[in-house]
């Protein structure tokens, strides 16, 4: 991008503020309600046995589970919810045979455990399993609970409460305590979770946590027994059946060395505090704890776990039935590439995982049966594999990845043995979370384009074009109204190149400038794509660009350093976040780029967004007013870390560093109820801005979350949001904004 001189830019600043603002905004632009209309489609779920899938929907805030079955796969509504009520689905599952399905209804708890409430029924709310039938009899709660694993004949839902195990039976009209989940059907020391069906569903994995080790445990319900597998003093974790039941594949990692340990005790002689216990208690008063930690890393095994040779990490094979084991697969010493995987699952005759060992995200095997050095890496190319599907039989891993599209996902297909990855889809369409169906004959997948929301579509396993179901447009919604976003690079200041995306008015005409407007996404591991997204807030945030490009704004979307999608150093940039704000020089480029832009009035750039975006458009108010001319600052976190020390390089990097320079008004957002970020930092906020007499308005959410949870708020925020960018940026003149926080 060429650079403008300092007199060049205040002279354009001159004129366009001189020019007068002739250009109205559409009067028969389609409503933010409009834009949407559609279903959301998430959590595809495909049966192993069965030519059937499932998937959970948001239509307008109501949100209901949905099943298709072979040969039309028409779509069919399983449960009635429907109310705007607020009430979350999550957790689908669906057993071998299609013909039932398990979900969770009702939100994470918060850090005190309350379930969110964003409607205030003064009942409260809870959060319990629910199953229903794919055929559309009916849908019924079965226990509350949460992370069910539905047995693979749909007659049982195993999950973890209160460090128990509970085993419940899915049909209506349980009459022992066990099966109505009153009593747990496995009460072990240690944190029990987890819970794995074997295949025949006669035997339960699960991992026990017990502070500095771990086991995997199996529970045989034949006999009612639970056996360890290889049982020693260290972590074991993600158990992974194989095909036939009988053995067990699972992680294990030392066990905590006495520097690492943590945990709190009587303090008598048998039972001390964790010396890392201990540290931490004393850093808290302000102790100097550098020294002792340094003497304990002189003294091998004392600060650091290793297993004998040097590794950290390792695979295991046991019977389920004796617990024997033995190691197939372990890591170098010191290993840089392999140092941590998160979970492992049997394929065919491998184990198959995600790993990151050089700068994308690619999945690697090992065979189960030992013998293997170094894993086989089955997803090559210049890019990311983000979602995963198997195959029935295993053999057959279907995968998305941007390798080759980086501002878009497509899926590939590649054997799990080791072999060539074919692409199957490609072109200029979005496709994610393929679902194999149980014939192995179609991959059932999410996918999405410029001009279409997220949509279920179903593809034949050799590739081609993949065919929507789910959900049929209809005449509301504005196809017609979207606009083809433009990748751009934009080079900050420091040289590194910024992929953004620019949203142009349709109606856009030679000589005109028009107010523009900054999309920050949060995270900030994310990614903004030239189409729909496949996330929820995204999926609505890309409409929202979409609407407001329709409104006459010029639209700019800035994937800055620390997101996903263009690999390992760019998403662990150095200096950002409270180590620097390094990122905000992308969105400050993001800004002068539409300034330099002939289509835009330069004094008319706004900035909005959700979380870290909410972060980022703080930041730009505070430290360039004289840039941003009113922001949007959803959820935002203003202040980094806890000091308040002006010298902390924290504070320094907060925006409430800059407050002085803060002089645009900022319409802010929070749900009181927020679990991403305090509530108390708009709070705080908000104080600093009635001090220093900075224009705000206000909308706070009682009861909600992080992104609420009430379509009907969305709809009254959006419609704020239209009133507030009017009157700040398109009548810039002569706009009044309160700054009491009330209207």
């Amino acid at each position: 991008m060429r650079a403008m001189t300092s007199r060049a830019a205040a002279t354009l600043l001159t004129l366009a503020a001189l020019a007068p603002n002739a250009y109205a905004q559409p009067k028969a632009a389609p409503t933010i309600d409009a834009f949407l209309s559609a279903g959301f489609p998430s959590e595809l779920v495909a049966a192993r046995k069965a030519d059937r899938i499932a998937w959970l929907a948001w239509e307008k805030g109501k949100r209901n589970v949905y099943a298709a079955s072979a040969p039309g796969f028409a779509p069919r509504r399983l449960t009635r919810f429907l109310d705007d009520d607020g009430i979350e689905l999550s957790d689908l599952q669906i057993a071998d045979d299609g013909a039932t399905v398990v979900f969770v209804r009702g939100s994470d708890p918060n850090r005190v455990g309350w379930i969110a409430n964003p409607t205030g029924d003064p009942r409260g709310q809870e959060r319990a399993i629910w199953a229903a039938r794919t055929d559309g009899t009916g849908a019924w709660r079965i226990s509350a609970g949460t992370t069910p694993a539905v047995s693979p004949d749909g007659r049982w839902v195993a999950f973890a409460r209160d460090s128990a195990l509970f085993v419940v039976r899915v049909a209506p009209g349980a009459t022992s305590a066990v099966d109505r989940g009153e009593r747990p059907l496995v009460r072990a020391w240690g944190r029990n979770l987890s819970p794995r069906w074997s295949p025949d569903g006669s035997k339960l994995a699960f991992v026990s946590d017990r502070t500095d080790h771990a086991f995997v445990g199996i529970y045989d319900a034949t006999r009612h027994t639970v056996t360890y597998m290889a049982p020693s003093v260290d972590r074991d974790a993600s158990p992974t059946w194989s095909p036939d039941g009988k053995r067990v594949a699972f992680i294990r990692r030392p066990g905590l060395a006495f520097g690492q340990q943590a945990h709190d005790a009587t303090g008598s002689l048998g039972e001390p505090p964790g010396p890392a216990w201990a540290i931490s208690q004393r850093a808290r008063i302000g102790a100097d704890t550098a020294g002792a930690t340094a003497k304990w890393a002189r003294t091998p095994g004392l600060a650091r776990a290793a297993f004998a040779g040097g590794y950290t990490l390792s695979f295991w094979v046991a019977d389920a039935t004796t617990g024997d084991g033995h190691e197939v697969w372990h890591n170098a010493p010191n290993d840089r590439a392999f140092p941590s995987v998160a979970s492992i699952q049997w394929a065919g005759d491998h184990l198959v995982f995600a790993a990151e060992p050089e700068e994308w995200t690619r999945v690697y095997a090992v065979s189960a049966a030992g013998g293997s050095d170094r894993p086989v890496e089955l997803t090559p190319g210049t890019g990311a594999v983000e979602s995963l599907g198997l195959s029935p039989d295993g053999r057959t891993l279907y995968y998305a990845t941007n390798a080759g599209d980086i501002d878009r996902r497509h899926v590939w297909k590649v054997p799990t043995a080791g072999g060539e990855a074919v692409q199957l889809t490609r072109g200029e369409e979005i496709e994610m979370y393929p679902a194999p169906l149980g014939s192995a004959r179609q991959v059932a997948m999410l996918t999405s384009s410029a001009t279409r929301p997220f949509s279920v579509a179903l593809m034949p396993a050799s590739g081609g074009a993949p065919r929507v179901i789910y959900p049929t447009l209809g005449r509301e919604f504005p196809t017609e109204a979207h606009v083809t976003p433009q990748a751009v690079l934009v080079k900050s200041d420091d040289g590194l190149e910024i992929h953004d995306q620019l949203f142009l008015p349709k109606d856009l005409k030679p000589g005109e400038r028009r107010p523009a407007i900054v999309f920050v996404h949060g995270g900030p591991v994310r990614q903004m794509l030239l189409g729909y997204h496949y996330m929820d807030f995204y999926h609505m945030a890309y409409a929202v660009n979409e609407w407001l490009a329709s409104q006459g704004y010029v639209v700019l979307s800035v994937n800055y350093r620390s997101g996903i999608g263009y690999g390992k150093a760019f998403r662990q940039a150095p200096n950002v976040g409270g180590r620097g704000n390094a990122e905000y020089k992308d969105v400050l480029a993001a800004g002068k780029y539409l300034q330099s832009r002939p289509d835009v009035d330069p004094t008319r750039v706004g900035i909005w967004g959700l979380s870290y975006g909410g972060v980022l458009t703080a930041q730009a108010l505070a430290r360039n007013s004289d840039l941003f001319a009113a922001g949007v600052d959803m959820a935002g976190v203003h202040l980094w870390g806890s000091t308040l020390d002006s010298t902390d390089l924290s504070y320094k990097s907060s925006a409430i560093a800059a407050i002085d320079g803060w002089k645009s008004p900022v319409l802010l957002w929070h749900g009181d109820d927020d679990r991403n970020v305090q509530f108390s930092q708009t709070t705080g906020l908000v104080q600093l801005l009635r001090a220093h007499n900075v224009p705000f308005e206000l909308i706070v959410n009682p009861d909600d979350t992080h992104e609420t949870l009430l379509y009907s708020r969305w709809l009254t925020t959006y419609a704020r949001m239209q009133d507030f960018l009017r009157r700040n940026l398109w009548d810039r003149k002569t706009a009044t904004t309160s700054s009491t926080g009330t209207r």
